[in-house]
């Protein structure tokens, strides 16, 4: 949800910008009843002075002061912010272009694609509406593809990509010699005990890993109780490998369905922060949190938190929505703090109350002294 935009009007502009901000802004230029032209900046009013020059328009750079008809911005209190403004004013004044206006790109996931009779995984940039787990955002397909390898060495589901037509004359593949592979194609093994081994995979990305952790590692002491360090032995070595592969998890990876969170970042609004939850994978409205309360911080985080009512768009957005959230997440000029967990009941209070606390101590300190 968008807010009402400040505004300023022609054709004199120039009093009128130079009272503007130069702070964090998105902004439309209006050039009669079409946009002419929308950006995001860190210095607004620079940025209006730049392309509201009186002068020439023909020559040098951008000049739209001989079609500017009104101005419309936005404050913003990060960059963060910024993106997702520009993003949504995007899709609402270029329908047909916005994606390539904003410069985004679809991250990847592992889909454990479900519908198939023989399920298989498979890296992919988009998401499915067919019955499936998708396993991401990954920051690239290199890293989907190093974890979605070391997944499959773990279990013994099939690598091919082929649908099955399971057959003892079936040539089968490198992967059924070496025993890391049930052979489904040759019905050395039924679809039922062939879905068994995809649910443990399916176990393993819903729950990151968790019960599979527990369940080797209760297997290794107990053998090492029994005496019987053979065994334990080569139980520890797979525990490593499973900890191996969540190594390369990344961040952000997980079951999207399981995808909660909040980013935390400055607000334009003083004495306040602004929090944005992800639910599902989809970001909700954002949340202007004033710091200056005679409630404590958490009392308000489990009040705000508990009343949460997550709207969850179509599958297209929500995948543009993962994407904005992995291109920040992933960046290098990441603002704010992000907090991720598995659902509203499991929200780390304190860890929020403390992010929330850095959050507003960066914006103070980077606040001009008063003279």
């Amino acid at each position: 949800m968008i807010p009402a935009p400040a505004a300023i009007d022609g054709p004199d502009f120039d009093p009128q910008l130079q009272q503007l901000p130069n702070s964090d802004a998105v902004f439309v230029v209006w050039a009669g009843g079409a946009s002419a032209y929308l950006a995001k900046t860190s210095m607004l009013r620079r940025r209006l002075l730049r392309i509201l020059r009186p002068g020439d328009p023909s020559r040098g750079s951008l000049n739209l002061r001989s079609i500017a008809t009104r101005v419309e911005y936005w404050l913003t209190g990060s960059r963060f912010e910024s993106g997702l403004v520009h993003y949504s004013l995007a899709r609402r004044h270029y329908p047909d272009t916005y994606l390539k206006l904003i410069k985004v790109r679809m991250p990847p996931y592992v889909r454990l694609i479900l519908s198939n009779t023989f399920p298989r995984t498979q890296v992919t940039a988009r998401l499915s509406g067919a019955s499936s787990i998708q396993y991401g955002p990954f920051h690239s397909r290199a890293a989907a593809e190093q974890f979605e390898t070391q997944l499959l060495d773990l279990f013994q589901i099939r690598r091919c990509q082929e649908d099955l037509s399971p057959s003892p004359q079936h040539p089968g593949c490198i992967y059924g010699e070496m025993n890391m592979c049930l052979r489904p194609c040759q019905q050395v093994v039924s679809a039922e005990e062939y879905r068994g081994e995809v649910n443990r995979v399916a176990d393993f990305l819903t729950h990151n890993g968790k019960p599979v952790i527990q369940t080797i590692a209760a297997a290794r002491d107990r053998l090492s109780e029994e005496m019987n360090f053979e065994e334990a032995a080569r139980q520890h070595k797979r525990l490593e490998r499973v900890n191996q592969l969540l190594a390369l998890r990344e961040d952000l990876a997980c079951d999207i369905e399981r995808l909660f969170g909040v980013a935390i970042t400055a607000s334009s609004t003083p004495d306040a922060v602004k929090l944005w939850f992800v639910c599902r994978g989809c970001w909700q409205e954002a949340y202007d949190f004033p710091l200056t309360s005679h409630v404590s911080l958490d009392q308000r985080l489990r009040e705000l938190i508990g009343g949460l009512l997550p709207v969850l768009p179509p599958r297209q957005e929500r995948q543009e929505h993962l994407a904005l959230l992995a291109r920040w997440n992933y960046s290098s000029w990441r603002d704010g703090e992000w907090i991720q967990f598995e659902g509203p009941e499991q929200a780390p209070y304190r860890k929020i109350v403390r992010a929330i606390s850095r959050v507003h101590g960066g914006v103070q300190a980077s606040l001009p002294l008063q003279s």
